[in-house]
């Protein structure tokens, strides 16, 4: 089967929460996760759950576990970079069941061209989890805009629907 024939199959109208990892960000200035539930809201999804937490690793973990069960996806915006307190990549890392690294190469290759040699500092990373995709990126609006773009908008319906057919 093509890849366009796959895509005729995949899932719409998804259940997608946002979550933003920071300790500086609050509903007033959190534009990364405003724009991240702007655009899956633009392209046919629901955003149900949307948070802000600490950039502590168990609260992050919480956060992901305890909501992504009535999510179809979780994308998470913030602690990606090599900060101390960024702990997200490590967290979700442990969290996954299938990790898909095409998409953290292909984040710092888009970022590359967009942004130079700091692209390589991202830690991007997304997989699965029990079904259901989770995404994890920078905090930066212009990284979010470029990932939800050009990998999870055109991407997460078809694989939602190969990872827990219905």
């Amino acid at each position: 089967m093509s890849v366009q024939e796959h895509k005729r199959h995949a899932r719409t109208n998804l259940k997608v929460g946002v979550l933003t990892s920071s300790d500086t960000r609050t509903p007033d200035n959190d534009t990364s996760g405003n724009l991240i539930a702007q655009m899956l809201e633009a392209a046919g999804h629901r955003v149900p759950f949307r948070a802000i937490v600490p950039d502590d690793a168990d609260r992050i973990a919480s956060a992901i576990v305890e909501n992504l069960a009535r999510l179809d996806a979780m994308i998470i915006t913030g602690g990606t970079g090599v900060a101390p307190r960024d702990r997200t990549a490590e967290v979700v890392k442990k969290l996954l069941d299938i990790e898909l690294p095409g998409f953290g190469e292909l984040f710092r290759m888009l970022s590359y061209d967009e942004i130079g040699s700091a692209a390589f500092a991202s830690r991007a990373i997304a997989g699965m989890r029990q079904g259901k995709f989770i995404a994890a990126l920078p905090g930066s609006t212009g990284g979010c805009k470029l990932a939800m773009e050009k990998l999870i908008l055109p991407e997460i319906g078809h694989l939602i629907s190969l990872a827990s057919p219905q």
